[in-house]
């Protein structure tokens, strides 16, 4: 199944600062492009990690804390914290490691690696792990604008012809601002079960609508031998 590419949905034309920048270099660059981030990288364009508004802020609001009493132990997060606030350049605001993603990853890579780290933009790399663009959430969500048609035309193709093995109009298959129903009669239930886990993976897809039915059970049945051709039957079925 084809799902598209992180380096299809980034931008290239991709801001970033040297490590040695300025604080205020980097906050006129963010204000200068209007983003709230980007990457630092060293000078082979690799990535050493992302200045985010969080980070200018966190120093910004520690000017206005006033003098602090020095406490006697401080914890590694803690300690980092307080570099931070007093930092001068780029490399000292930066959070790092810097979490970043491959362009030939997929879409839904990327947005589960966004997810699991709550950051808002990831710096794509090369396979030499070399700046190339940056993907924010905004960029990640153009998938939901799909087309009716081209989501409708990637499931006949991959789901019920390719992975189903069946003829393309065996079982009904509609699209409506990116929720599919799919309706008719499978031989089986796993295929049932199939199609419908199939089809979420489409890009663009939104939600599914299942109401396939079965003719056989086949959940609790132990195979007699490896299925060469295809989860369906060896013929192909049609309508």
């Amino acid at each position: 199944m084809k799902h598209r590419k992180t380096g299809h949905v980034m931008t290239a034309d991709v801001v970033s600062v040297r490590e040695g920048a300025p604080f205020k270099d980097v906050v006129a660059l963010l204000a200068r492009h209007r983003i709230s981030g980007l990457p630092v990288v060293d000078d082979d364009e690799k990535v050493l990690g992302v200045v985010s508004e969080t980070d200018l802020m966190l120093r910004q609001a520690s000017q206005e804390d006033g003098p602090r009493r020095r406490l006697p132990t401080l914890s590694a997060a803690a300690r980092r914290k307080a570099a931070r606030a007093r930092a001068r350049t780029a490399g000292q605001l930066m959070s790092t490691p810097a979490v970043t993603v491959r362009a030939g990853e997929t879409v839904a890579v990327a947005a589960r690696t966004m997810a699991e780290h709550r950051v808002n933009r990831l710096p794509v790399v090369d396979e030499e792990d070399r700046l190339v663009g940056i993907v924010t959430r905004g960029d990640l969500l153009q998938v939901f604008l799909r087309p009716d048609p081209d989501i409708r035309a990637e499931i006949v193709d991959e789901v019920v012809v390719r992975a189903l093995w069946l003829a393309p109009r065996a079982i009904g298959v509609s699209v409506h601002h990116g929720v599919v129903s799919l309706e008719g009669r499978l031989e089986r239930r796993t295929e049932v079960a199939l199609a419908e886990a199939m089809t979420r993976q489409v890009d663009g897809v939104v939600a599914v609508v299942n109401r396939l039915t079965y003719r056989l059970d086949d959940t609790h049945q132990r195979p007699v031998e490896p299925t060469v051709h295809g989860v369906a039957d060896d013929r192909l079925r049609s309508v």
